[in-house]
């Protein structure tokens, strides 16, 4: 019980930590609604429970001092980098009233679908090329250490994969609801710079730790 308290408690205090994952789903909520960001929700635990399985599981490829690892964390740090890109070049590029306006029109069945799955691809991108994600459920596996039992490590992956999923279609809603929106648009802009340069500046931590390290 006591190593399960430790490895919850840990793990929500890393959700708590805002990180891309967090900025997309804001982003994707207010702009198109909680419904819409629950997709990208979707992605985002399955990109998870991924790290959770390889990571609980011990494949090799997640090994900290791994090459494999290190071009994992750097293709993360890439992505970082253009999502970062994209919400400065086009934060405030449309308001979130002339985005909902645009919605109540007809929608077909195609388009709706290949909106969902471009949702999800987002959420789940985001997801598995986070190098906060790699790293912190590497390291928790480790501090687990191979003594625990594989039924618990069941446990607990079934439990934090609930929570990421849990905590990030709370975030879409509690954002995405209408009365928060209104004040939430006319912050928009600065919301999505701001979330810019946060992103870039984690993936240039993560790329000069790394070369650091290979020095």
């Amino acid at each position: 019980m006591q190593q399960f308290l430790f490895v919850a408690a840990a793990h929500f205090l890393a959700l708590l930590s805002p990180g891309p994952d967090f900025f997309l789903v804001a982003r994707t909520s207010i702009r198109a609604g909680w419904r819409h960001a629950a997709n990208v929700c979707l992605g985002i635990a399955i990109a998870n429970g991924v790290f959770i399985l390889a990571a609980f599981s011990g494949i090799t490829l997640f090994s900290p001092d791994s090459i494999s690892f290190i071009v994992i964390q750097l293709t993360g740090c890439a992505y970082l980098l253009y999502i970062g890109v994209l919400f400065i070049r086009f934060a405030g590029a449309s308001s979130v009233s002339e985005y909902n306006v645009k919605n109540h029109g007809s929608v077909t069945e195609s388009a709706g679908v290949w909106r969902h799955c471009r949702e999800f691809s987002m959420g789940f991108l985001s997801g598995i090329l986070n190098p906060k994600n790699a790293l912190f459920y590497v390291s928790l596996a480790t501090l687990i250490g191979g003594t625990t039992v594989m039924s618990l490590k069941v446990i607990y992956g079934v439990w934090m994969f609930s929570i990421v999923l849990l905590w990030d279609l709370l975030v879409a809603i509690f954002i995405g609801n209408r009365v928060i929106l209104k004040y939430f648009s006319q912050i928009l802009p600065w919301l999505e710079r701001v979330s810019g340069v946060i992103l870039i500046g984690l993936a240039l931590s993560v790329i000069m730790v790394n070369l650091i390290a290979l020095a």
